[in-house]
């Protein structure tokens, strides 16, 4: 019961995330045709609940360069079978991006130029943002089979950008997209399986579809299919699976996911234990802004397990994860013997790291 509990809760949360996080949309469409220690004691640590997966649609392909001279042409292709529109649009050649994608649909109905023109409308890439015109160049190329634009169709009615909300209208555009091979779709229709509100709740079709995502590369996929295991939710419980996801996901360069793999490399949670790694882990992501690693940092400095004690950081790591709503009644605690020396040493330390992050 206690695990089905925190699982709700996390659900609750990623739903949270996804109801701001969808809208923005992803960025460019592909080119046509083609896991801490948990006190500062002597025994080892245990993490408490995991950290929440981040919910929202998996970037697709970099961002485009800023724009230059509005009606400048690209440069040949080297290829001569390589996409122009695409080719314009990822060197910020907007005006051309749009000549180009238009000439394409006037000429040969090509869906891949309609969802290009969908995405310079949304964005308001080269010309005057326009969600309507937006949504009616993508409901096109969905029309015409193209999956890249049922998936920002979908990210549309969600919001009520271009149209009125209208989630059953997307949860279909999702499930085709994702029928056609679109992990960004797959993802996020797995989080309305999750939600239970515009699909009936059902957590193994989420976490068929999260794996889905999680093998085309998506971390945050890989992150929530991770919990998935760690649960065993929808899935059997696989601690070791779980570890690899969370591997995958760190290497990706998902804070959460550093933080959780960097718990079970601390406790030997479905991997060997590897103290050393863990705290390499947590430093990264705590310089990543997440609270949970911040916090796990500041309790292995404290106590001095598997790294030199030093209370001065873990102050400063503790007062910047307080900041973030982390706090510590241990650590509050452990910390409150230090000298007004020391204190003072960790203070300077904290106002240099928030003058590093600006407004």
């Amino acid at each position: 019961m206690k695990s089905a509990h925190r699982f709700l809760v996390l659900v609750a949360a990623m739903l949270t995330s996804a109801a701001s996080a969808q809208v923005s949309l992803a960025p460019p469409p592909a080119a046509p045709d083609k896991a801490a220690p948990d006190k500062p004691a002597a025994a080892p640590p245990k993490p408490d609940a995991p950290a929440k997966p981040k919910a929202r649609p998996v970037a697709k392909k970099p961002a485009p360069s800023p724009a230059p001279a509005a009606n400048a042409t690209p440069a040949a292709p080297d290829d001569p079978n390589a996409d122009l529109v695409f080719g314009a649009y990822q060197r910020g050649l907007y005006k051309t991006t749009f000549d180009l994608a238009m000439k394409r649909v006037q000429e040969k109905g090509d869906p891949k130029a309609m969802t290009m023109l969908g995405e310079l409308y949304a964005h308001g890439f080269g010309l005057k943002r326009d969600d309507a015109k937006a949504a009616e160049w993508y409901k096109r190329g969905a029309d015409a089979g193209d999956r890249e634009a049922m998936f920002e169709l979908a990210m549309l009615r969600m919001v009520g950008r271009g149209g009125p909300v209208n989630r059953e209208e997307a949860a279909k555009l999702l499930a085709s997209s994702a029928k056609l091979g679109n992990p960004n779709a797959a993802y996020n229709l797995a989080l309305l399986y999750l939600g239970g509100e515009t699909l009936p709740q059902d957590l193994r079709r989420a976490a068929e579809l999260m794996r889905v995502a999680a093998d085309a590369g998506s971390a945050e996929a890989q992150y929530a299919l991770a919990t998935f295991y760690k649960e065993g939710t929808g899935v059997p419980k696989d601690l070791e699976k779980a570890a690899r996801l969370l591997q995958a996901a760190s290497l990706a360069g998902n804070a959460d996911a550093e933080t959780e793999y960097a718990i079970a490399l601390f406790n030997g949670a479905g991997t060997p234990k590897n103290e050393a790694a863990a705290i390499a882990l947590l430093r990264k992501a705590a310089k990543q802004d997440n609270p949970i690693a911040q916090n796990r940092l500041a309790r292995v400095l404290a106590s001095g397990q598997g790294v030199p004690a030093d209370k001065v950081e873990a102050l400063k790591w503790h007062t910047i994860a307080k900041t973030a709503g982390k706090g510590d009644p241990d650590l509050d605690q452990a910390l409150s013997s230090m000298s007004a020396e020391d204190k003072a040493k960790a203070e300077a330390a904290v106002r240099r790291w928030f003058s590093t992050k600006g407004p």
